[in-house]
């Protein structure tokens, strides 16, 4: 099957493998591309079929591979792939390159609580070291003083603000974002229906149709095309003698028809799978199953008794998100009725700002809960992708927290804010509400 290829994703890494092989005088060239951008847009797939294009033989690693048990085994095998790769070229005569896939998953830092190990701090080392000596990559004990050959690094990823800052300065990594426009949407959907002989008009109708979707969206509807027909031969064969027709059978491969690819059947099929990603974004079960898990509270035992006075007015505002019909007032016996926050800042400070008094009662609510506060932003962009940085965090003192916030907002009139209540005690996130937003009036203070 002939897939598309998007003719700026085959100029950004031809160019750049191509240029890490000459000897441009005076030119210090970047060793390593970064290739980043919105999650399911077929980064890696498209670095494959550019590979396979140009007849590039690929050294491959992934994310999980930057971890070991054992300190320094990570960086030992990202240099022991980079030779592999200059042996390569070496012995076939042909270009490679080393492809590390979800670097941010493996070696970048979400936030200041994501754990950050010796191995991290040394694949990042090691793979400065490469891109700036990359003829002279020694293995640990051993030293060769024969030069190798350049090997050009390719890495993806999704948020490369994750990684350590001198990792992806310039001069070390070229770095190139990849957002698909429409021209290479069609194009790379119509790979995927190529075989189906879907008409243009209709590919481009079921791409108006899931504007937002990402490419991997679409091959997931191709997929769910065939459903019914593996239903009916499970039916047929039975659940029990299904395994024994499919794996080791004697018999001759079952036989697929081509289902119906439509397209009012592709769009009904597309909006299964859009509600299905709803359901997750509005269940929310992770945070309900943490909240559970803090206050040690066994499945199905609502009662216990053990949860902290100063935590029940946060329990009852998480839990009120679940249950809309709670009273909010109402005390079951356990938790205190709630009572609005005061206006002025904690510890009794009277408050002078501008701020929105939403704001001042947010950061009144987390630090008077015994909560510390950190203030997080985000621009338009990575909001998408939940990559908040932090801008500082304050503990007791509301007047600090207070001028702090005004500063931030003030700063950054165009980023998204947000007020987290950690708790001390085992760091947990037990608060997070938006308070800012680009679009908000209510952004400058």
């Amino acid at each position: 099957m002939s897939f598309y290829i998007s003719p700026r994703f085959i100029d950004k890494l031809s160019v750049h493998i191509t240029k890490n092989y000459l000897n441009l005088p005076n030119v210090k060239v970047p060793l390593i591309l970064g290739v980043h951008g919105r999650k399911g847009e077929g980064k890696s797939f498209q670095c494959d079929l550019v590979f396979e294009r140009m007849g590039i033989n690929v050294v491959h690693m992934s994310a999980g591979e930057l971890e070991s048990p054992d300190a320094g085994d990570p960086a030992r095998l990202v240099r022991l792939r980079y030779r592999e790769a200059a042996e390569m070229v070496k012995v076939r005569g042909k270009m490679a390159v080393l492809m590390i896939n979800d670097i941010d998953a493996g070696a970048g830092r979400v936030d200041q609580y994501t754990q950050y190990t010796v191995n991290t701090q040394l694949v990042n080392g090691t793979l400065m070291n490469i891109a700036d000596n990359p003829t002279n990559v020694q293995l640990p004990g051993s030293y060769d003083a024969e030069q190798i050959q350049r090997i050009p690094i390719i890495v993806t990823g999704n948020d490369f603000a994750t990684l350590y800052a001198p990792l992806v300065r310039d001069g070390r990594m070229e770095k190139f974002f990849w957002e698909p426009n429409r021209d290479d949407r069609v194009g790379i959907v119509g790979g995927i229906f190529r075989a189906d002989q879907l008409a243009k008009h209709d590919i481009e109708a079921l791409i108006d149709t899931f504007p937002t979707q990402s490419i991997d969206f679409f091959g997931a509807v191709r997929s769910r095309l065939y459903d019914e027909q593996i239903r009916q031969l499970i039916q047929e064969i039975g659940l029990d003698r299904i395994s024994q027709r499919v794996v080791n059978s004697v018999e001759r491969p079952p036989e697929f028809h081509p289902p119906d690819f439509s397209l009012p059947h592709l769009i009904e099929v597309g909006n299964e799978l859009v509600q299905e990603q709803k359901r997750v974004q509005d269940m929310r079960l992770a945070e309900e199953y943490n909240k559970s898990l803090y206050f040690n509270r066994k499945l199905g035992n609502t009662g216990d008794s053990s949860i902290p006075k100063s935590e029940t007015v946060h329990d009852r505002d998480f839990f009120r998100a679940y249950d809309p019909n709670l009273d909010p007032n109402s005390d079951n016996g356990s938790t205190p009725p709630l009572t609005p926050p005061n206006s002025t800042s904690y510890a009794g400070q009277a408050s002078s700002t501008n701020l929105a008094p939403e704001m001042i009662s947010e950061i009144n609510l987390i630090l008077g809960q015994g909560y510390r506060l950190a203030i997080e932003t985000v621009d338009e962009r990575r909001f998408r992708t939940g990559s908040w940085n932090c801008y500082g965090t304050y503990e007791g003192d509301g007047a600090t927290a207070i001028s702090a916030l005004e500063s931030c907002l003030a700063e950054q009139p165009r980023h998204y804010v947000r007020l987290v209540g950690i708790s001390s005690r085992d760091r947990r996130r037990m608060i997070e509400t938006i308070i800012s937003r680009p679009t908000s009036k209510n952004v400058s203070v």
